[in-house]
């Protein structure tokens, strides 16, 4: 497998317009990918996100903690010099993060069928660029897209069961609520004495927690307004 994608790096190394090549291949340039993904957190704690946004930034994180050991361990040279540490790509990682990130953080808003294509493209067309000057063996950018993809599906389902838990919580502390209400009828029935003016509730019933699905939904349309 090695002999066979090495022989393909090399025989794609150089292919295309160059300027073409290293505009796709800056894509997972840190200058790049993150004012992307601070944009994205911007807008999605603009919009009252916060477990999503948390979680993108913990897997920005999280990419040199993953990659920079993986190179260091394997210590693969790159295609065209004897400098070693070039699996895994650390700027596919980046892309995938960065646009991966972003695209979760909009989707609520712009829709998963605008953002998830475009977050899919981009990490793509970075390690395009990357192979076609060069910089990286086909691999190490497969690698790159294996790793990084598991790491922003760990990032989702973390922030689903996050959310669930939180509805749980509301959910039980909603019911105790309307428990308590129910026992002390008596005392938190309308006062209605005479002059007292229209019936007014002492108490006031809490609305049912929304399931996190609706809140989504909830907080785009807040926005939206």
């Amino acid at each position: 497998m090695r002999t066979a994608d090495e022989r393909l790096g090399l025989a794609l190394a150089g292919e295309g317009p160059e300027p073409l090549t290293q505009l796709l291949s800056d894509l997972g340039g840190m200058p790049v990918a993150l004012p992307v993904l601070a944009l994205a957190l911007g807008e999605a704690f603009r919009r009252g996100q916060r477990a999503r946004p948390l979680a993108a930034v913990g897997a920005m994180a999280a990419v040199p903690a993953l990659v920079v050991p993986l190179k260091m361990w394997i210590d693969r040279p790159g295609p065209l010099t004897d400098a070693t540490g070039y699996y895994p790509s650390g700027h596919t990682a980046t892309a995938i993060v960065a646009y991966g990130g972003a695209a979760l953080l909009l989707a609520p808003y712009a829709g998963r069928g605008r953002t998830l294509p475009v977050a899919v493209l981009l990490p793509l067309a970075t390690g395009v660029g990357l192979v076609l000057r060069g910089y990286h063996w086909p691999v190490d950018v497969l690698g790159s897209l294996a790793l990084c993809g598991m790491l922003l599906l760990l990032m989702e389902a973390a922030v689903r069961r996050f959310r669930l838990r939180e509805y749980a919580y509301a959910h039980r502390e909603y019911t105790s609520t309307g428990e308590r209400e129910r026992d002390g009828e008596g005392d938190t029935e309308c006062d209605t004495s005479e002059g007292s003016g229209p019936a007014a509730p002492r108490s006031e019933r809490r609305a049912a927690p929304k399931p996190p699905g609706d809140r989504e939904g909830s907080v785009e349309r807040e926005g939206s307004g």
